[in-house]
C-alpha cells in the first residue's frame, strides 16, 4: 500500500507507529513548582548526543485537563527531571502511570512505587529501576500539529548523572539483557529485550 498521511490511510488504526519500533520508552519524574511528584511514559523518546550526553522526548496532545501535560510543563519549570529505564518486571507499574490523572494526582502512589532520592537534582527515581539518568533542562522545540489539540512539544535534556544496578555490569561492560527492557510497538503493543547480538563495524 501507499498513502499519504495528510489525505489518511484507510486502515482500522494509524500504522505509522507500527512501522517505526522498537521504540525506547522514556519514563519521567518530574516536581511542578509546588514540589508534587509526577511519573509517565513517552514513547517518542530517544539518545540523540553523546558528549555531552543529550536525551529527547516528543510530549504529543493535551493533558487531561487541559493545556501543556505535566511532564514538559514542570521540566520548563523546574529545569530538571529523571529518566527511569522501564523493565519487564516493571511493565504493569509504567503502564499504570500512563492513566490520564488529574494534575493533583500522583501516579508514583497510584503504581505502588517506591522513589529514591537523587543526586544532582530534585525529582527522584523510580527505586525498582536498574537506570537512571538525572537531567537538566537543555531546550524545547515546538513542531507542527495537525491535530485539534494542537500541542507538539521536543524536549531536550543533557544527562548529568547517570545510576546503573551493579548487576548489571560484566567484565566491564553493561549487559542490558539482564534488565529485559520494555520498548513500545504500535497499537498497543510492547516488545521485551530478551537476545542480542553483535557485529564488527567495517573499518573498525
Amino acid at each position: 500500500m501507499f498513502y499519504q498521511p495528510k489525505d489518511g490511510h484507510g486502515l482500522p488504526h494509524d500504522p505509522f507507529k507500527a512501522c517505526v519500533v522498537p521504540r525506547p520508552i522514556g519514563w519521567f519524574t518530574s516536581l511542578d513548582r509546588n514540589g508534587e511528584l509526577n511519573l509517565a511514559p513517552y514513547s517518542f523518546f530517544n539518545a540523540v548526543a553523546d558528549s555531552p550526553p543529550i536525551i529527547m522526548f516528543s510530549a504529543t496532545g493535551q493533558h487531561v485537563d487541559g493545556g501543556v501535560k505535566d511532564t514538559p510543563s514542570n521540566i520548563e519549570d523546574t529545569g530538571e527531571f529523571v529518566f527511569n529505564l522501564v523493565t519487564y518486571d516493571l511493565r504493569e507499574q509504567m503502564n499504570a502511570t500512563s492513566a490520564p490523572l488529574a494534575r493533583s494526582q500522583n501516579e508514583a502512589d497510584q503504581a505502588g512505587l517506591e522513589m529514591l532520592p537523587s543526586m544532582l537534582v530534585k525529582p527522584p527515581r523510580v527505586a525498582a529501576s536498574p537506570v537512571h539518568f538525572e537531567c537538566k533542562f537543555l531546550k524545547r522545540v515546538d513542531l507542527p500539529s495537525t491535530r485539534k489539540d494542537g500541542i507538539n512539544r521536543v524536549i531536550f535534556g543533557e544527562v548529568v548523572g547517570i545510576h546503573i544496578d551493579d548487576s548489571l555490569i560484566s567484565d566491564g561492560l553493561i549487559d542490558i539483557v539482564r534488565a529485559k527492557p520494555v520498548s513500545r510497538l504500535g497499537y498497543m503493543d510492547y516488545a521485551v529485550l530478551e537476545n542480542a547480538f553483535s557485529m564488527d563495524r567495517p573499518g573498525r
